[in-house]
């Protein structure tokens, strides 16, 4: 298949044969307020400085938040948190699904919202923003990490799989 004849569809259904981890980019949208959004569009790229990626869609709600915050929280979710993912898909955030799912947040000394109960937490202040396409490119600075125990949600072939390694 040439690239001429490349669809995005067929794209699309290529790269979700890459397994990822799944993200949940958080920011304070209006004081006290979180906007989050479930990215598997996440990675790291440097260690000196410790830097880190996330992409954003053109359309979505979480960029004119990262745009004015210029800075976020990514909390890389736990195996069996697929209905929290799911939730964070939704433009439309309410308070009470939010509620019902038990859906909680640690506030970090800098402002930054970060979901409780996952795998990984790590606060970002974003440096570069490079507009590629239909996403904007968020190059973040990593300024704290938590690692905690548990396996974590994978994303593969269009499905969610919770995963344990081999021990």
């Amino acid at each position: 298949m040439t690239t001429a004849s490349l669809t995005s569809v067929e794209f699309r259904h290529a790269c979700g044969y890459f397994a990822t981890g799944v993200t949940v980019i958080t920011a304070e949208r209006a004081p006290g307020r979180v906007h989050g959004m479930t990215a598997n569009s996440f990675t790291s790229v440097s260690l000196e400085p410790l830097l880190a990626l996330v992409c954003v869609a053109e359309r979505a709600q979480m960029l004119p938040i990262l745009n004015q915050r210029r800075r976020f929280g990514v909390s890389v979710l736990k195996a069996g948190q697929q209905r929290i993912s799911e939730f964070f898909t939704q433009p439309d955030q309410p308070d009470d699904a939010e509620a019902a799912l038990g859906v909680r947040f640690r506030w970090t000394p800098g402002g930054i919202p970060l979901l409780e109960d996952t795998l990984v937490q790590m606060t970002c202040n974003v440096v570069s923003t490079y507009v590629a396409g239909d996403h904007t490119i968020f190059l973040g600075e990593v300024e704290t990490v938590q690692v905690f125990p548990g396996d974590p949600l994978i994303f593969f072939g269009r499905k969610y799989h919770d995963f344990a390694p081999a021990r």
